[in-house]
């Protein structure tokens, strides 16, 4: 009897210490300002007109493919997923399905053009955001790097590429958030963060490779920046979660996060060893990321 009562009061005790965890997560998210990176990212690739070759040379099909899929979707699943959806979520269940749609879109269109349609057009434009904010010797390590002005045309042969190929592991966990949408627009929530989480390591698989990190490192480095790595993955998922233009978003989150890791380089914030010191949450870092951002908007853009 005496084990029944205990069971209930442990059960709470780790909701609320899983509350904690996830408010002070949240917390220092907003408080990163990392989230301004995927906007500052729009902001730099049109005002860098050079930047916009790797996206013009892979514009129609994509745009194309992107449409295609996200019109497929809508017509044969959003009915059937709207009705289940509005046994539990009621009158929010269309808002929800859009979302879930839109998700399950663009989880459908990586997959297929991340794969096989942009991904070098994707480590172009990664590093040469790099090379237009002085981060040669960084971009070297992996590529050759040519001389002139044009950021692009500097770009030489690449050495390896860092984009691992949709894993079936991404899949799964996909699979597994999806039944978050199920809870009224807490769940929907839910699932955008959770995807947000896993974006933003993944923005900077190219950085780690140019680091020549190690996966131990990558690991640490990453788990000591969980909330700035989620503070920008969330609305650089919604982003791209909209429909036609969520291809353009594609190359703005990567000049966005290039951007990001120049402002490491430049902070010192980039020594994956010197992070295994810092602390938890990565505070020393990733110092001042707001100070960053609004250092980013002073220059020229």
């Amino acid at each position: 009897m005496s084990g029944s009562v205990k069971v209930p009061d442990r059960v709470k005790n780790v909701a609320r210490e899983d509350f904690g965890k996830a408010k002070e997560l949240a917390v220092n998210a907003v408080r990163s300002a990392a989230y301004l990176y995927p906007l500052q990212g729009i902001l730099y690739f049109f005002r860098h007109r050079s930047l916009w070759k790797p996206l013009t040379a892979k514009l129609l099909p994509t745009m194309s493919l992107g449409i295609g899929v996200t019109a497929f979707m809508f017509a044969v699943t959003y009915v059937p997923q709207v009705a289940l959806l509005a046994l539990f979520n009621g009158p929010f269940a269309i808002v929800s399905t859009v979302l879930l749609v839109l998700s399950e879109s663009s989880t459908i269109f990586n997959l297929l053009s991340k794969n096989f349609l942009i991904d070098g057009a994707l480590i172009d434009t990664f590093d040469a955001t790099l090379l237009a904010r002085g981060q040669s010797s960084l971009v070297a390590t992996e590529r050759q790097v040519k001389s002139g002005n044009d950021p692009v045309g500097k770009l030489g042969k690449l050495v390896s590429r860092p984009f691992a190929k949709f894993t079936p592991t991404a899949i799964i966990r996909y699979l597994m958030y999806l039944p978050l949408n199920f809870i009224p627009v807490i769940g929907t929530i839910a699932f955008v963060i959770l995807q947000g989480s896993k974006f933003g390591p993944a923005a900077h698989a190219r950085y780690f490779q140019l680091k020549q990190m190690k996966k131990q490192d990558r690991e640490r480095f990453v788990e000591q920046r969980k909330a700035e790595y989620t503070s920008f993955g969330v609305p650089a998922v919604l982003l791209e979660l909209i429909p036609a233009v969520g291809i353009l978003f594609s190359f703005t989150n990567t000049v966005g996060a290039a951007l990001w890791a120049a402002d490491m380089e430049e902070n010192g914030a980039g020594s994956s060893k010197g992070s295994a010191s810092s602390g938890a949450g990565g505070s020393s870092t990733a110092p001042n990321l707001r100070y960053q951002a609004e250092q980013v908007r002073k220059r020229e853009l």
